[in-house]
């Protein structure tokens, strides 16, 4: 994944999906019956490709997300759940873009960008991706010393080196196979499902609302702060590029002329990227019904957390707090390993993934122990992925349209057509927060 194991396939796999289809088209039968034996590869096969879009879509529901859907929410109720459903979508586009560059080609899209493009963009472009990947380690770093605060009452400085320690282990795991990652931080998105599940069963939501604004688009300069924050915490660019690094250790040499493992992929990433819509989501019917619906202004994750309790009782607090220490682990786990395959691939510069984590720990240590708030910084950092987002779109696009580099994988015009949609809705609000911003309207 990001050069801890070199596509090490993990001992409690007995066969890959080709020997599994293999033995299928052999008459190899399970308790004596083919069909049987054809189900059981199926599903072993699919269990065999499911895990990377999995691993990227941890992004998709970071504490910077909880910092942008509990103030949209709390702010602008149900008004702005469209934006998670059009970023939702284009996330889908963008994921399967940069897995099948992976696929194709045998790189990620930074080691792409270096070989296609001159030394000048490509350093421009790897400026761009450290700026959003530095965004990153700061919201997720944050995010998971609250979630340890809340959690237990570690004061925020202790917290964030036990995050750094807690981030490491996890890390680590990686060296038992590629596998015993990817599964780890499956479980900890289960664990943020579960535990807003329970939220939304709590809140009582109105149902009839959330389906208008989930459809009809509605936005004022007041929210478009907000949208744009909320754009930037879900179509992430950094696990833009780490997606095209997740795929490799899955890659056989056919996959360069057959489909079989792009369309497996496309399943992975359709699974994983509604699961963390449906997640976002809840997060803001939470804020909605509960601050937003009770007329309560929320200005602190903190504020948020405590105030849970007197409205939904002591196990909403506690589920809210487990929810944010699991996704600022995970998340800070996948910053980390996007952060290693940006710069191995534009510069072909390689440290040791922990030393990595100990260096980018530094700003996130530097903001709570000047005391900055948190939750403000958790929004612009999703501000600023946001305006990062098109210096990863677009190398991603033109690579991927190029017939001689993706060969029988390279988009088709229809693709080409909702990506460059997508680029344009992107850079088009970014242009409008601007706007607001200078004009005084944000």
């Amino acid at each position: 994944m990001v050069n801890m194991s070199d596509s090490s396939i993990p001992v409690d796999v007995p066969a890959t999906p080709g020997q599994a289809s293999a033995a299928v088209s052999n008459g190899i039968a399970i308790d004596g019956a083919p069909s049987a034996a054809k189900a059981f590869a199926s599903r072993r096969e699919a269990w065999w490709y499911l895990g990377p879009a999995f691993v990227a879509s941890v992004a998709y529901m970071d504490p910077g997300n909880f910092a942008t859907n509990i103030e949209g929410g709390a702010r602008f109720g149900y008004e702005l759940l469209w934006v998670l459903l059009w970023s939702n979508a284009m996330a889908i586009l963008v994921q399967y873009l940069a897995a099948k560059l992976g696929i194709s080609t045998g790189k990620t899209l930074p080691e792409n960008c270096r070989a296609e493009f001159s030394r000048p963009v490509t350093l421009c472009l790897w400026l761009a991706a450290e700026i959003s990947a530095m965004a990153t380690d700061l919201a997720e770093f944050l995010g998971a010393a609250l979630g340890f605060y809340l959690l237990f009452g570690i004061p925020m400085l202790p917290a964030a080196i036990l995050t750094g320690i807690c981030v490491m282990l996890i890390l680590a795991i990686e060296q038992l196979g590629f596998q015993w990652l990817e599964r780890v931080i499956m479980a900890f998105v289960g664990v943020i499902g579960i535990a807003y599940a329970f939220e939304m069963f709590l809140s009582k939501p109105a149902w009839q609302p959330i389906l208008k604004h989930v459809v009809v688009p509605e936005i004022h300069s007041s929210s478009i702060y907000i949208a744009v924050s909320m754009l930037g915490a879900t179509v992430m660019p950094h696990v833009i590029y780490l997606h095209s690094a997740l795929v490799l250790p899955r890659r056989e040499i056919h996959d360069r002329t057959e489909h079989h493992h792009r369309k497996m992929e496309l399943l992975d990433v359709l699974l994983a990227m509604n699961g963390a819509w449906l997640i976002n989501s809840a997060m803001v019917v939470m804020a909605a019904a509960v601050f937003f619906g009770s007329g309560t202004h929320v200005y602190s994750i903190e504020a948020a957390h405590h105030t849970l309790t007197p409205l939904l009782g002591s196990f909403a607090s506690v589920a809210f707090a487990v929810a944010l220490l699991a996704s600022g682990l995970s998340s800070s786990t996948v910053g980390t390993m996007a952060g290693q395959v940006i710069l191995q691939g534009f510069l072909n510069l390689r440290i040791s993934i922990f030393l990595r984590r100990i260096v980018t720990m530094i700003p996130a240590i530097v903001v709570i122990a000047v005391g900055l708030d948190p939750l403000k910084t958790l929004v612009l950092s999703q501000a600023v992925l946001s305006f990062c987002l098109p210096f990863a779109m677009i190398p991603l696009l033109i690579l991927t349209q190029r017939n001689e580099l993706m060969g029988t994988h390279s988009n088709r015009p229809i693709t080409n057509y909702l990506a460059v949609m997508a680029t344009a809705v992107i850079l088009g609000m970014n242009a409008w927060l601007l706007f607001a911003m200078f004009t005084g309207k944000s």
